[in-house]
């Protein structure tokens, strides 16, 4: 199963969605389970960003 579904809003919009929840502490952290972004690019980017900041709050 892929980590992240992706869908494109009937105006345009990409939207993800994590199919499982992040820990705790990586939703303290202020990791997002849906993001959207303006293209393609920068929705792959926010989910990057999502996934970075929870491995960061989670350590190793």
């Amino acid at each position: 199963m892929t980590p992240w579904h992706v869908w494109r809003s009937d105006v345009g919009r990409w939207w993800a969605g994590r199919n499982r929840p992040f820990s705790l502490a990586a939703e303290e952290a202020g990791a997002h389970r849906t993001v959207d972004g303006d293209d393609l690019g920068e929705l792959c980017r926010v989910i990057v960003e999502q996934e970075n900041l929870a491995d960061l709050a989670t350590g190793p």
